[in-house]
């Protein structure tokens, strides 16, 4: 392992914070170049289970520093809270946990404005926001008004808060939604404040340092490519671009420098929140597929939509990403169902076509073109060994590989860290 990306291929919660983890056994640094608390990254070690949104997964390896990158949005409040439980179950931060200066922030009326602005959307033209203020935060960015984290040793910091409120309580008013109150959220962000400043430098100066030392970088992606502001599902997306496309942009290193791509996907597809999905089960399977994968947000508790493996998306994600290999996760779902299906092409108004239109509503008229291939009936979450897989479930990762001429590293076969197996 070198410097490695790794990000999701789907539409999120595809087990990201799993694979991390299982990867950092071998990496220096583990570094989240975009997104903010929107995204849940669940661990399992032994009987513990650490749900992360903001803290790369590395944090849970003594022997990983981690980063915090300049593409996030941070809401300081929620990080605050994050470390701090971290901190009582006994993980340590000093001298490994790293916040970038040039990370925006989400403030309490990020939060607010992005949940009142999508209950006023009609039921048609929601987009199913986590309403952590993640939208407004980028829009802030991009508007050139936003604070971030090295602001926070300005001398003027609370009172370009307080400014800034003040605007945006008008906003809150004019969509008819209740106003921040002003003095209690300054006085939480100054608790946050005390508590996150030792951790916030110019983490740019500390990667480049690590490149040229020949560290072993890991790079984490959060949400999905479909979820990617330029090329997802567009406007059911995210605020920035979840794909390796975000690293150079999102933690300043540059492309070359990238070594290694691993994308991650379900041996399924699901999908939180509006929007098209093409390969979505609306019957008696894709329950099933639900309840035996657990599958609920760790961050919303929102139930994920549920579908049947997608090689459009996995291609799409391969073209964009420069994806050298897969990591197929959840495997074990499958293993009860008679026959599981492929989607290998999709049907747009009589006419086969094998890409994605960037129009949302081509998208959603697109039909799915399966390809059946027979189950395995039997358990995989004991196999430890590629060859003790099942063969239907061996023919199943070879046509993936096939299809999307993409090799199929690891499998994993349950939540664990000891449920993984490494090609």
């Amino acid at each position: 392992m070198s410097n490695t990306v790794l990000f999701g291929a789907q539409w999120g919660d595809e087990g990201k914070g799993k694979i991390i983890d299982v990867l950092t056994l071998d990496a220096d640094w583990v570094v989240r170049y975009q997104g903010g608390n929107n995204a849940g990254h669940t661990v399992e070690i032994d009987n513990e289970k650490y749900v992360l949104h903001l803290t790369p997964s590395g944090i849970l390896r003594d022997s990983c520093k981690c980063v915090i990158g300049n593409g996030l949005v941070v809401d300081i409040i929620g990080l605050n809270e994050e470390l701090k439980e971290l901190e009582n179950r006994g993980i340590s931060l000093k001298n490994r946990f790293f916040i970038s200066d040039r990370a925006h922030i989400v403030f309490p009326y990020h939060k607010a404005i992005d949940g009142a602005k999508e209950k006023k959307r009609s039921k048609n033209d929601k987009i199913g926001t986590t309403k952590r203020g993640i939208g407004p935060a980028y829009s802030d960015k991009s508007d050139r008004i936003g604070l971030r984290m090295g602001d926070i040793f300005e001398s003027d910091f609370y009172e370009k808060i307080e400014k800034i409120a003040n605007t945006k309580n008008a906003t809150l008013n004019f969509l008819d939604s209740d106003e921040i109150n002003v003095s209690t959220m300054i006085n939480e962000i100054k608790k946050a404040v005390e508590y996150l400043s030792p951790f916030v430098c110019d983490t740019l100066v500390l990667l480049n340092k690590a490149v040229k030392n020949n560290d072993k970088i890991l790079f984490e992606g959060a949400q999905g490519i479909m979820l990617d502001i330029d090329y997802g599902t567009y406007p059911y997306v995210t605020s920035s671009n979840t794909g390796t496309s975000g690293v150079a942009s999102g933690a300043g290193i540059p492309p070359q420098k990238i070594d290694r791509v691993v994308g991650i996907v379900k041996a399924y597809t699901t999908r939180v929140g509006e929007g098209p999905f093409p390969t979505e089960l609306l019957d008696s399977t894709g329950e099933h597929i639900a309840k035996v994968g657990n599958e609920f947000g760790a961050t919303t508790g929102r139930p994920r939509r549920c579908g049947w493996f997608d090689g459009i998306v996995a291609n799409h994600a391969v073209n964009i990403g420069g994806i050298n290999e897969w990591a197929l996760m959840k495997i074990d779902v499958l293993d009860e169902l008679d026959t599981i299906k492929v989607c290998t092409g999709y049907n747009l108004n009589g006419k086969e076509i094998s890409y994605i239109p960037s129009n949302i509503n081509k998208f959603s008229l697109c039909r799915p073109i399966f390809k059946e291939l027979p189950g395995w009936k039997t358990s995989t979450k004991d196999c430890k060994k590629w060859e003790e897989l099942p063969d239907n479930a061996l023919n199943f990762i070879n046509f993936i590989e096939e299809y999307t001429k993409t090799k199929v590293s690891i499998v994993s076969v349950g939540p664990k860290r000891s449920s993984t197996i490494i090609r």
